[in-house]
């Protein structure tokens, strides 16, 4: 079909929600491998991107990185090494820096107290009580559990200019930080559930 405008698809599809149809495009996209053929659907996804504000837009979270994080962490194994520890899916996240699906994912609607720690290496990355609803379906929290708990890098990837962040002891992806969080920070760490695993209790 000819999609004309987004707003004029998202009029004619009354229920239609304009950034997770755009994250289903490049999401399709990247699982089935780029062709030429496909450059109007990725040409498509990328300008609702630009049409929502860049990276304050939700969308922006939903997005593969494509940072230079190879060689960052204090712990290092070679990928064979992180092809047996992890299970397909955490290495397709924290190895090759992919993404999962909003409101479809482990954490993102998670309530319980305690701490949320690195799914590559075990490092305690956040607490459940700077945990909030960002309304993106992402896991979301306004602070890491300690300053040096993640680390970040620039990532270009998509036509924008966002801040990756990985685990500052092992170098796995997590994901991105944008600056419209809650306060007392105004930082938006929007993680991905299979980077993490869950201790319950108290924060520390």
């Amino acid at each position: 079909m000819g999609y004309g405008s987004v707003n004029d698809f998202c009029i004619r599809n009354k229920s239609c929600n304009v950034d997770f149809f755009a994250y289903s495009i490049l999401q399709d996209l990247l699982a089935n491998d780029y062709r030429i053929a496909n450059r109007p659907r990725l040409a498509l996804a990328i300008s609702i991107m630009s049409e929502q504000s860049n990276t304050s837009n939700p969308s922006a979270c939903g997005l593969p990185s494509n940072a230079d994080i190879g060689g960052e962490g204090r712990l290092n194994r070679t990928e064979a090494e992180w092809k047996e520890i992890l299970s397909p899916e955490r290495y397709r996240v924290l190895r090759a820096q992919g993404t999962e699906p909003p409101f479809q994912n482990e954490f993102w609607n998670h309530k319980a107290s305690g701490a949320y720690e690195c799914a590559g290496c075990g490092e305690t990355l956040f607490e459940s009580e700077t945990k909030f609803d960002s309304g993106t379906g992402w896991p979301s929290f306004f602070r890491p559990a300690q300053s040096d708990s993640v680390d970040e890098t620039v990532d270009e990837s998509h036509g924008m200019v966002r801040t990756e962040v990985h685990c500052s002891n092992c170098g796995g992806h997590l994901g991105h930080v944008f600056p419209d969080g809650p306060k007392p920070t105004g930082q938006r760490y929007c993680i991905n559930s299979a980077s993490l695993t869950f201790s319950p209790g108290e924060a520390i």
